[in-house]
C-alpha cells in the first residue's frame, strides 16, 4: 500500500493492520486519540435521575489492563514503524488510560518532548459528587529518538498566543454546538469527538503546509477536517462504518484556507555575529565592565572576546549563565554597557548595528 493511494482518504479497516501494510517513515505526523479504556460499569444518572450518555461503546471495552496494554504496544509500534525519522507523535488520553500509555511508549523508545493539559474550559460535571471534576485530558507529544529534527513552529505558537510562548495547559472548550456531529435520531454520533480548536493548535505547532498526517483513530474525523482546511494531508484509519460516513460528508464540506491565509509566523535566521566583533569595530574596548539590566552582577570585557564575571571567565552566554545560575544565557540580551552619556543600552544593540553595516537592513 503506498502513501499517494491512502492520501487525503478514510480507511474503513483495523488500524493496527492497516498501519502494518504501509511503508516505512513515510508519514510526518501522527495524531492519535486510541479507546481510553473507561471501564465505566454502572449507568451514570444526573440528578433529575436522566441518563448521561457516556463511553460504552465496544470499541472501549477490554477484557483486562494487561489485554490493553497488548493492544497499546502493537499500535504504537505499527505507528513508530510507519513515522518518519524526523517525525513526531501526539496520543491523547485520560487518567484511565494515558499513564499506561506512556510507560509502553518510552519502553518502545520514543523520546517524550512535552506532555500537554487539555483543561475543559466547559467540562461534563461529576454528577455524583464523590469525585473532582475530571476537567482535563493529557496529550503526549513524541519522537522516534532523541536526535529527530521535529518540526516546531514556536513563532507561529507565540504569536497565536499574543506573543507570549505557547504553555503546555491549553483552554479550550470541549466540542459542542453545531460542529459536533449527531446521528440520525439527534444523539451525539461519537461520544468523545475532539473540537477542532484542539487539532488546529496541535497541527499548527508540529506540522508543515503539504505534511501527511496520520490518525488511526479517525472518528469522526476532525484531524481530517483540520488537515484540509490548513493545507496538510490526512491519512484517517476507521473500523466503524457509521464513523467514516460521517467523517466522509465533514471533510468534503471544509474549504480550505488560501495559500496566503495558510503563511505563519517563522523567526527569520539572523546572520551570526561573534562578540569580538565588537571589540575589533571599537564599539567596546578591553576592560570595559558591562552589567545586567538592575546593575546587580557585572563582567569585564578581555581582548580576545572573552569576559569575567565573578564566578567564572567564558562568553558572554557563559559568564550570564552563571551569574543567574541558569542552565543558559543569550549574552547579548542580558548584558549591558553605559554609552558616551552614561545612559546604560543593551549590547544588542551593538549586534543590530554591526549586521546592518555588514549584511545590510536584516
Amino acid at each position: 500500500m503506498e502513501i499517494e493511494e491512502v492520501k487525503d482518504k478514510i480507511i474503513n479497516a483495523d488500524s493496527i493492520e492497516t498501519m502494518n501494510k504501509l511503508p516505512e517513515n513515510s508519514v510526518d505526523v501522527i495524531f492519535a486519540d486510541p479507546p481510553y479504556n473507561m471501564q465505566l460499569g454502572d449507568v451514570l444518572l444526573r440528578p433529575d435521575n436522566s441518563v448521561v450518555n457516556g463511553v460504552d461503546e465496544e470499541w472501549d471495552s477490554f477484557e483486562s489492563l494487561a489485554v490493553y496494554d497488548e493492544y497499546t504496544k502493537k499500535w504504537l509500534a505499527a505507528a513508530k514503524r510507519i513515522l518518519k525519522e524526523d517525525g513526531s507523535l501526539w496520543v491523547i488520553g485520560s487518567y484511565h488510560n494515558i499513564f499506561r500509555v506512556g510507560y509502553i511508549l518510552q519502553n518502545l523508545g520514543f523520546w517524550i518532548l512535552n506532555d500537554v493539559v487539555w483543561n475543559k474550559t466547559n467540562p461534563m460535571p461529576n454528577f455524583k459528587g464523590t469525585r473532582f471534576t475530571n476537567a482535563h485530558e493529557t496529550m503526549i507529544w513524541a519522537v522516534k529518538n532523541p536526535k529527530a529534527k521535529y518540526t516546531f513552529n514556536y513563532e507561529a505558537m507565540k504569536a497565536l498566543n499574543d506573543d507570549t510562548q505557547m504553555r503546555s495547559i491549553w483552554e479550550i472548550p470541549i466540542c459542542t454546538g453545531k460542529e459536533r456531529l449527531k446521528n440520525e435520531t439527534g444523539e451525539k454520533l461519537h461520544p468523545t469527538q475532539k473540537p477542532e480548536a484542539l487539532l488546529y493548535r496541535v497541527l499548527l505547532a508540529s506540522t508543515k503546509v503539504g505534511d501527511v498526517v496520520l490518525d488511526p483513530f479517525f472518528g469522526t474525523g476532525t484531524t481530517g477536517a483540520v488537515a484540509k482546511k490548513m493545507g496538510r494531508h490526512f491519512i484517517g484509519i476507521e473500523k466503524d462504518k457509521s464513523y467514516v460516513e460521517g467523517a466522509t460528508k465533514r471533510i468534503a464540506e471544509v474549504i480550505p484556507m488560501s495559500a496566503e491565509a495558510m503563511e505563519y509566523t517563522v523567526k527569520k535566521k539572523m546572520p551570526r555575529i561573534p562578540f569580538g566583533a565588537v571589540l575589533e569595530r571599537g564599539m567596546l574596548h578591553p576592560g570595559d565592565v558591562l552589567s545586567d539590566a538592575g546593575g546587580k552582577n557585572f563582567a569585564t570585557v578581555r581582548a580576545d572576546g572573552s569576559v569575567k564575571g565573578a564566578k567564572i571567565e567564558g562568553s558572554i552566554h557563559q559568564v550570564g549563565a552563571a551569574a543567574q545560575n541558569a542552565a543558559a544565557c543569550n549574552g547579548w540580551e542580558y548584558w549591558y554597557y553605559r554609552d558616551s552619556k552614561k545612559k546604560l543600552v543593551c549590547i544588542d544593540e551593538l549586534r543590530k548595528q554591526l549586521r546592518n553595516e555588514i549584511y545590510g537592513t536584516v
